[in-house]
């Protein structure tokens, strides 16, 4: 059954929400590893936990698959959030997968790239969250320089950050998310999660997270 992606944004936003997976605390914010002060914080593996919720995702992510990148021949999760949604998506649409680490082992045959060879094939990289976009990138390129023609990146969740959408563009990758934080916003606001002001605080979070006068919004 085709999904309608539209739905499907918001669906997958309510599910993020419903289990804490995106949490979104304005008046708290977290610290991310970068040192950036964010009103939200997304961990996708939370996914995992709920299996009903987690078909959904992983069978809407498969439909991406087949519908932006019919010509995908092996799935590689980014390690290490992405290994387990490729894993599954692999079994879904009976398709070869590996994973990339984010360097290589210092003992064995000292392998960047795990599982299938990646050497002239038509691959997809699976993620869980887009911010920054740098580690996918990493991943892209590493696949690249493997040999592997890199269709595009399949994701959870996007913050749809500006400085992760001109890296993608930069790279010349291509990123389909499930879900992202508009969606997010508008599932949040339906189900009471935060109020307008939230909302506005988020939004202008997402235009400069450098930037800590997001804060002050009303």
């Amino acid at each position: 059954m085709e999904i309608k992606q539209l739905n499907t944004e918001i669906e997958v936003a309510e599910i993020l929400l419903s289990i804490k997976a995106v949490f979104l605390r304005p008046s708290e914010p977290f610290t991310w590893a970068s040192g950036i002060k964010s009103p939200i914080y997304c961990d996708n593996r939370l996914t995992l936990a709920y299996p009903q919720k987690r078909k959904f995702i992983e069978n809407s992510m498969a439909q991406i698959v087949k519908k932006e990148y019919p010509e995908c021949e092996v799935l590689y999760g980014t390690s290490t959030a992405g290994i387990p949604h490729a894993a599954i998506m692999s079994e879904i649409l009976q398709l070869p997968m590996g994973y990339v680490r984010s360097s290589e082992k210092s003992h064995g045959r000292e392998n960047k790239i795990e599982g299938a060879d990646p050497k002239g094939k038509k691959v997809v990289v699976v993620e869980d969250l887009i911010s920054t976009a740098g580690s996918s990138i990493d991943v892209v390129n590493a696949l690249r320089d493997s040999g592997a023609q890199v269709l595009g990146i399949v994701s959870v969740f996007t913050y749809g950050l500006k400085k992760g959408e001109e890296k993608l563009t930069l790279a010349k990758v291509k990123n389909v998310s499930l879900s992202n934080l508009d969606a997010v916003l508008e599932a949040a606001i339906k189900n009471g999660y935060i109020t307008d002001r939230e909302k506005r605080m988020l939004l202008a979070f997402r235009e400069n997270p450098q930037d800590a006068s997001w804060q002050s919004v009303e």
